[in-house]
């Protein structure tokens, strides 16, 4: 199976077969008080990603980071930042979100009556564009987006705050999209949130996800932890 190479900020998405699952830490479990000391400590712990929780206070219950934000974080990485639109009317802000530094940009489709379009524009901004399923949201909504979409973020608990423990039947979720992505042949990824642990990871790639966003399961321990709690998470996994 391939993923995605996402190595640096010139990245080109060239497949390229892994041996471990793509990490990508979620800064919402990080110290707020020094997000660009803790995003050079993931980076340099081994992490592949920078996954950026963005929340309106609107679409979720609870507010996070803005586009102004991003940009200060920007030089703290080279890695791509894996930014998650939690927000309402994410068209909105597809330019501000390219403009701070964003290489992925992921929306819901229940914020978006038109999501093909945004889909799009966000390629045309020059960024990767994915989709979010919540738990309740089926693989079918996806039926039509497939040829639009670079990643699909599978929502394992509810959206809107960290430290949440997975849903074991969003399993069979992503077992669905591994067949729908593979049917495609397109190089997706599949990517799951929420409650991420060395110990559930086994059974969410072999259900056929290539990336893992993991918060508290990095963080817990502070920075000296980060680069073996990175490697709890890829231990013994093969996708």
């Amino acid at each position: 199976m391939t993923v995605h190479a996402l190595r640096g900020r010139a990245f080109g998405f060239t497949p390229l077969t892994m041996i471990s699952p793509l990490i990508s830490p979620s800064i919402l479990s990080a110290d707020f008080a020094c997000l660009g000391e803790e995003i050079a400590a993931i980076d340099t712990a081994g992490a592949d990603m920078i996954h950026v929780d963005v929340m309106d206070g609107h679409y979720v219950p609870n507010l996070t980071f803005g586009a102004p934000i991003l940009k200060k974080l920007r030089p703290h990485s080279k890695k791509p930042f894996d930014v998650h639109l939690m927000i309402s009317n994410p068209a909105a802000y597809i330019h501000a979100f390219a403009d701070a530094g964003a290489d992925i940009l992921t929306i819901h489709p229940e914020a978006d009556p038109h999501a093909h379009r945004t889909l799009q524009a966000i390629r045309a901004a020059g960024m990767k564009p994915g989709i979010a399923l919540n738990p309740s949201t089926p693989a079918n909504w996806l039926d039509f987006l497939l040829d639009e979409i670079d990643l699909i973020l599978v929502m394992s608990v509810n959206p809107g705050f960290g430290g949440q423990s997975f849903i074991p039947n969003q399993l069979e979720k992503i077992r669905d999209l591994r067949t729908r992505i593979n049917a495609k042949g397109r190089d997706i990824i599949l990517e799951v949130d929420g409650g991420v642990t060395p110990e559930n990871a086994p059974s969410i790639l072999q259900a056929g996800a290539t990336s893992l966003v993991a918060g508290s399961a990095v963080f817990k321990d502070g920075p000296s932890g980060y680069a073996d709690n990175i490697k709890a998470l890829r231990r013994d996994q093969t996708i």
